[in-house]
């Protein structure tokens, strides 16, 4: 504990023990009157007889509610409960122990006590936050906008300048480095005051409106760790990206507010790859799912390196026609065919692909929210194992270079249905790259940011309507990807591919959903639980507490790109599945009641809570 936390706990121990002091002594006030108290000798002499003990028990029951370790700055209506609480828990242990050993006082001492010792407890928390607001509107002049910079470096440096240049109402106040060697010195007239640890304590002293993290070269985590400080402040909080994207503006124009993506603690990298252009170049693409959010992403990116043709299929005419609006716009040379239609119509695909001849084809359409699929699950396997199977088919056919299938990390051990059709996608995938010229593929990866129907979209739309923010588990973690970074991964995999792999993308670190939600309530500028509740309702139908990205025996081959890595193909009975596979087909196709056990039968790794 530092110098400055040991001070603050013994002020508040010294102001518990007057506390203890008052809320003995008045009752006597309230009950007999000032002029009458000395009278009271009986109960005076046992109320200071007694009153070490008060003393201890009121510190004890505070230390036990961790009153003595709480930021009183930024205290609400939750530290007024709990002094609250205090109070009713310490006058409890006073009327027994003195009923215990029969210490007789006069009948109102105890309600007076009570009213008197949670008052002060009250006040003498509160009154901490009120004095600080004292303290800040003093440090304030006028309408002076107060900043705090992070880093004592050149972006920092520069930052200052162009803030003393070109806007009056902004004063740099403090800056804060890790590198101790900078503490008390000055850059451009600002004093730098110590490290990150003073981040709070600073905010406070200085009256900082605004935080602007300058450490364009930080580490990812390193930048979630420094928001994760400064959102225990009341300061906005925003951050200078990486310096190369700012060479041709201003940099303090440059500074943005944090995003959800600086909250993951890890880089989002969209792969630039030269070859990508060259493999798509003068071919025809197809995307299926091309209004989904991985299908139009797909699509902007094969745009953007001048194909031969694109040709986007989907069965939802809204999303996919604000694509094409989209492409015609930006990529107006690339010569685009938006068709209608639905992977589980094999007529339908036989005559696109008959007209059209793909070269390449990314399949990206699925039926992909979990709950759902639990309540439908015959729709799960109509639409993505009979699609997946109609398009292989298809492929093989018409003699496609390249057949590259968006699978999921649900597919690993599924508990779910939706898991279990990716799971046996991906068999059929391999059974087919196995009997075929085409290079079948499938690039396996988690959740990714933003998607339609994803977590973070509901969770900020749930804090615009003021909570409260759901999620299925307090301990349930994801793994979690740019929409972008993963499209420019699965293109990059596609590159690589030889036939018969299950390529699985690096998703870095897991992340807890309950943090990811509290930091977008704090983002937003909220406190959890308090201005928004977090509820905890259950996990739901066949959802994981942790998503796997990769089966033991699958095993796991390192490729040319670190990001990217394949696992090894898992060997069976190709006949046997398939057979398997159309008898599946025909049942959910028949609307089977009962279709589990089947999905059991052909997915062996399939493993639901009830069958």
């Amino acid at each position: 504990m530092s110098v400055k936390k040991r001070t603050s706990t013994a002020m508040f121990i010294l102001a518990d023990i007057l506390i203890a002091i008052v809320s003995a002594v008045m009752p006597f006030v309230f009950r007999f009157g000032i002029s009458y108290v000395g009278a009271q000798v009986y109960y005076l002499d046992l109320a200071i007889t007694w009153l070490p003990l008060d003393a201890v028990i009121l510190i004890t029951v505070n230390t036990y509610l961790r009153l003595y370790k709480r930021v009183w700055t930024y205290a609400s209506v939750s530290e007024m409960y709990d002094c609250t609480k205090s109070a009713v828990i310490t006058e409890a242990i006073y009327m027994a122990y003195k009923v215990l050993f029969g210490i007789n006082m006069f009948r109102s001492y105890y309600p007076f006590n009570f009213f008197i010792l949670m008052i002060l407890l009250i006040v003498s928390r509160m009154s901490i936050r009120f004095l600080r607001g004292i303290e800040k509107r003093r440090h304030k002049q006028g309408d002076t906008h107060n900043v705090m910079i992070i880093g004592g470096g050149g972006a920092a440096s520069m930052l200052i300048k162009e803030y003393q240049l070109s806007n009056r109402r902004i004063k740099v106040s403090c800056i804060l480095d890790d590198n101790p060697e900078k503490k008390g010195k000055m850059l451009n007239d600002v004093p730098i005051i110590g490290g990150r640890e003073e981040i709070v304590s600073a905010a406070d002293r200085y009256g900082i409106d605004e935080i602007v993290i300058a450490i364009p070269s930080a580490d990812p985590s390193d930048i979630r760790e420094l928001i994760a400080l400064c959102q225990q402040t009341e300061a906005k909080v925003r951050r200078l990206p990486a310096i190369a994207t700012t060479l041709t503006e201003s940099l303090s124009s440059s500074v943005r507010d944090v995003n959800y993506e600086d909250l993951l603690g890890r880089d989002s990298v969209i792969i630039r790859n030269p070859e990508l252009h060259d493999f798509v170049h003068d071919k025809t693409v197809m995307v299926t799912g091309g209004g989904g959010s991985i299908g139009s992403e797909l699509c902007r990116q094969i745009a953007a390196n001048k194909p031969k043709e694109l040709i986007i299929i989907d069965i939802y005419e809204n999303s996919t026609y604000e694509l094409e609006v989209e492409l015609e716009r930006y990529y107006p040379e690339t010569k685009l065919e938006i068709l209608i239609a639905s992977v589980r119509d094999f007529d339908r695909l036989d005559t696109i692909f008959a007209k059209y001849r793909p070269d390449v084809v990314y399949h990206a359409a699925a039926h992909k929210h979990v709950p759902l699929m639990e309540t439908s699950p015959n729709e799960a396997i109509k639409n993505n194992c009979l699609g997946t199977l109609n398009l292989a088919k298809l492929a093989d056919k018409y003699d496609v270079n390249r057949f590259v299938m968006i699978s999921t990390d649900k597919a690993v051990r599924p508990t779910n249905v939706m898991g279990a059709t990716k799971r046996i996608c991906e068999m059929i995938v391999q059974t087919y790259n196995n009997r075929s010229d085409t290079e079948f593929v499938a690039v396996r990866f988690g959740n990714v940011l933003g998607s339609n129907g994803s977590v973070i979209p509901l969770f900020l739309k749930q804090i615009e309507e003021g909570g409260p923010v759901t999620l299925t588990h307090r301990e349930i973690t994801r793994y979690f990807m740019t929409i972008p970074e993963a499209v420019s991964l699965v293109l990059t995999a596609g590159l690589m591919a030889k036939g018969g792999e299950i390529f699985v993308l690096d998703m870095g670190e897991p992340v807890k959903i309950y943090e990811l939600a509290s930091n977008l309530i704090k983002m937003k500028g909220y406190v959890p639980e308090e201005d928004i509740k977090i509820e905890v309702v259950g996990l739901r139908p066949g959802e994981k507490l942790y998503e796997e990205l990769l089966m033991d025996e699958e095993g796991l081959q390192e490729t040319a790109n670190k990001k990217i890595h394949i696992g090894k193909p898992i060997e069976l009975d190709e006949e046997a599945f398939l057979a398997k596979l159309d008898r599946l087909i025909e049942k959910a196709e028949d609307n089977m009641a009962e279709i589990r056990k089947d999905i059991k039968e052909i997915c062996p790794t399939y493993q639901p809570r009830n069958i």
